[in-house]
């Protein structure tokens, strides 16, 4: 394939990239509103921990599980702030 081939399977790929981070958005607010009522705090650190490890048993590569964690590690930072600023 030429670079221009590669090209348009990463716009493709972004496409879903975006949809999926908005779903998982979606349901970082919903679950903000759920700790707002119940007063649960929006830093829960075992909860974090869980989800790294759980992302780190199923990341196939190429990145290896430290750079996976600094991309799940923004995206969690950004999800929080999410629900902060619903709070």
């Amino acid at each position: 394939m030429e670079i221009e081939d590669w090209r348009k399977q990463i716009d493709a790929m972004d496409e879903q990239i975006v949809e999926l981070i908005s779903k998982r958005a979606q349901a970082a607010k919903q679950i903000g509103l759920l700790k707002r009522e119940t007063t649960l705090p929006v830093y829960e650190p075992q909860r974090e921990r869980d989800v790294f490890e759980h992302v780190k048993r199923i990341n196939p590569g190429p990145l290896s599980n430290a750079e996976m964690m600094d991309v799940y590690e923004r995206l969690i930072d950004v999800m929080r702030t999410l629900q902060r600023r619903d709070m």
